[in-house]
């Protein structure tokens, strides 16, 4: 395979479609590699990193179970499941391995990019309290989590965050966790940085220009009708593979491809809002981030959080999300993305979906008419001495959550993790769905590549093995 130029007639051998953060580490990847392949990458935007992975667009959370609640579901019985909690942990070692590795290798560079913040989860209430009792008990018994702290003393939560005890009623149940293991990453940045090793090594990166549509090209793998958005120009780009990391414009494309594995997919966007400051006094008080348990029938994308933020070297606290609809499926995409994805496979899942989840219909309703004085209230269950004039409000990016057949009942239901979709003879993949997303990239991408090239994955891995030593066989 590898391609000698970048001309229209000879095919480049990898197409990257998005300039997010699934691309940008799978390029790395496929490059440290396969130094002698081509690769291209296409974003539509006049920068890399400006959807999903930018700083301002997610919660910026190295997601590794630490706080999560939504990891460690409670079975009927009161038990607490932490296998997902585990395993994201797992995941998410993975990538700080490899990115250790690429700073180690000149790469990556040390600095601003990640933080060591706190993570903590935070309860009210009697009956949560003993909830979080069980769940810490049950992940402190795995050594990943085993330096993990509880506690139900106000004294204690007021020492490892003191905005989330000052000026509340006395005698209210609370309880805590704490990992000093957490951190705070600007996926935007270490996007950047990514991005720009690979035009180091030679790749072909194309701001401004937007994949319309995909199909096969036989012999040549697929053509990818690519529009300059600048001059209207549209051209066609021969690729042996292909991966669609457009995040939400990611279901379209594969669509377009016609491959039967996306048949049947729908997707579901939620679009996000957060509060945040720069005041000094409050930045002083709180450097953690501290996540509590979602309304009822609140996706657990929205987790309400008190974030500790780090943003081009400076520091921010944001609170949210604020959970919206717009059919939308990029925050600067179309306004029906929604609409242009309904095909006769996906429409009726889509549907069962919908009914199936009416909860978190009247959930995203009462956040759109919420007002503003309903949003300070919702931070005060965090900062009970929340002062509106320190907040201000703004928008984040918009989340596509997976629809899908459940094969056990034949209905569409409502996925909220991410998925990666693959052609049978792997030419061609994406990544569809949310949270826990860029934490992951790393092990996502890897098993992407297992799928999609079984032959070159034997000889693969042991450079996969030397850059990520907890690589299982």
């Amino acid at each position: 395979m590898p391609a000698s130029s970048f001309s229209p007639a000879v095919p480049v051998d990898v197409l990257l479609i998005g300039g997010g953060v699934m691309s940008a580490t799978l390029g790395t990847l496929i490059q440290q590699l396969e130094p002698t392949w081509s690769i291209q990458l296409i974003e539509r935007l006049d920068s890399v990193a400006l959807e999903a992975s930018d700083p301002w667009n997610n919660a910026g959370t190295g997601h590794a179970a630490l706080c999560e609640l939504n990891y460690t579901p409670e079975a009927p019985d009161g038990s607490i499941d932490v296998t997902k909690a585990v395993s994201i942990n797992e995941q998410f070692h993975v990538s700080r391995e490899f990115w250790e590795w690429l700073s180690e290798h000149g790469v990556l560079p040390d600095g601003h990019w990640i933080q060591d913040v706190p993570h903590l989860t935070f309860v009210r209430g009697q009956e949560n309290v003993e909830f979080l009792r069980r769940r810490h008990e049950a992940l402190a018994a795995h050594p990943a989590f085993a330096s993990m702290k509880f506690t139900s003393d106000p004294a204690i939560i007021a020492d490892w965050a003191p905005l989330l005890t000052e000026g509340r009623a006395s005698g209210e149940p609370l309880a805590a966790t704490y990992s000093a293991e957490g951190t705070d990453i600007d996926f935007g940045a270490l996007t950047r940085y990514l991005v720009a090793g690979l035009t180091a090594g030679g790749a072909d990166v194309r701001l401004r220009h937007e994949v319309k549509s995909l199909r096969r090209s036989p012999g040549q793998g697929w053509l990818a009708r690519v529009v300059d958005r600048a001059t209207g120009q549209a051209s066609l780009t021969p690729a042996r593979f292909v991966f669609v990391g457009a995040g939400g414009g990611a279901l379209p494309l594969l669509q377009s491809a016609g491959i039967p594995e996306a048949r049947g997919y729908g997707g579901f966007p939620v679009s996000g809002h957060f509060l945040r400051t720069d005041s000094p006094k409050l930045l002083a008080q709180h450097q953690a981030k501290v996540y509590g348990k979602a309304d009822l029938g609140a996706p657990p994308m929205s987790l309400p959080h008190l974030d500790t933020r780090w943003i081009d070297g400076q520091q921010y606290l944001m609170f949210g999300p604020f959970a919206g609809f717009s059919p939308r499926y990029l925050k600067h995409g179309l306004p029906l993305g929604l609409l242009t994805s309904l095909r006769t496979h996906n429409a009726l899942p889509m549907a069962q979906a919908g009914l199936a989840n009416l909860d978190l219909t009247r959930y995203l309703i009462g956040e759109v008419l919420a007002r503003p004085a309903a949003r300070i209230e919702a931070l005060r269950g965090f900062v009970p001495t929340a002062d509106a004039t320190d907040w201000e409000w703004f928008k984040a990016g918009q989340r596509v959550q997976i629809i899908k057949r459940n094969p056990a009942t034949g209905k569409g239901t409502l996925e909220f993790g991410t998925e990666v979709v693959a052609s049978n003879d792997g030419t061609i993949a994406g990544l569809l769905g949310a949270s826990p997303g860029a934490s992951v990239a790393v092990s996502a991408m890897i098993e992407l590549l297992q799928r999609c090239f079984p032959t070159q994955a034997t000889r693969w891995h042991p450079k996969l093995k030397q850059m990520i030593p907890s690589l299982r066989n």
